[in-house]
């Protein structure tokens, strides 16, 4: 796979038209109407938030083939890797945890793809949760299979379907720590989380247990993960920083 031009000016950058935010889906059975079958799903709170912040959110399903990434990266001024299940713990040489979910190989084998693909391009990116898991893995990161078992209690996930809160506290130096300040309550529902973080990655916040709930990108334009769920909560400052970068401002 060719890569794209590093660094290159976003597509719509300068000419007026808000920017192109890929978000990644969910592939999954889903009943609608009289049908039950595979479909790409998105929670809205991804697309709203995007929305909100004055982007155009593209859905991004789990191709089977990688062939067109190079042309989807070049058409895209920005993306968000979205949350989801957990990624099959062979990608990052561990014996599965019985609590671990089932593998969806064809998402992992795309998001992993896609992630690589966003990073050579230097194109402006927002991780969350799952999207923080996978950039870790990409970039030969292993992950903590089930928290409950490694921290002693649930609160990162206190409630089955439904985000709790957890307070984090935010590197101030660091851009998430720019745009948010040195702490905040977020909104929270995982249950992994980063053991070992990925080559070139630094883990800018942590909860009261410390585990690592965001990390930045060394050098590139613009790479954030979070592990908590901004898209569920009304503080919308991570997807408008993301927004303004991808259009160039």
């Amino acid at each position: 796979m060719s890569k794209a031009i590093r660094g290159a000016p976003a597509p719509n950058a300068g000419d007026g038209a808000p920017p192109l935010i890929g978000i990644t889906t969910y592939q999954e059975p889903a009943r609608w109407g009289v049908w039950v079958r595979e479909a790409a799903l998105l929670p809205v709170p991804y697309v709203r938030s995007v929305e909100r912040a004055g982007g155009v959110p593209v859905m991004l399903p789990p191709t089977a083939a990688l062939r067109g990434l190079d042309a989807l990266i070049a058409r895209l001024d920005g993306v968000v890797l979205a949350g989801g299940g957990d990624l099959d713990p062979d990608l990052y040489g561990a014996v599965r945890d019985p609590e671990t979910g089932p593998p969806q190989p064809q998402r992992d084998r795309f998001e992993l793809a896609l992630a690589r693909a966003v990073v050579d391009a230097d194109l402006p990116f927002l991780a969350i949760c799952r999207g923080m898991q996978v950039l870790n893995v990409a970039r030969g990161g292993a992950l903590i299979q089930h928290l409950p078992e490694a921290v002693g209690h649930k609160g990162h996930a206190p409630e089955t379907g439904l985000a709790g809160s957890h307070p984090v506290q935010i590197s101030a130096t660091s851009l998430v720590g720019k745009i948010m300040g040195d702490s905040a309550d977020v909104p929270t529902y995982h249950h992994q989380a980063v053991s070992r973080l990925g080559k070139g990655l630094s883990a800018v916040a942590w909860a009261e247990d410390q585990v690592v709930e965001a990390v930045e990108l060394q050098g590139h334009r613009f790479g954030l993960a979070v592990q908590w769920h901004p898209e569920e909560g009304a503080d919308g400052r991570l997807f408008e920083a993301l927004v303004a970068e991808a259009a160039g401002r």
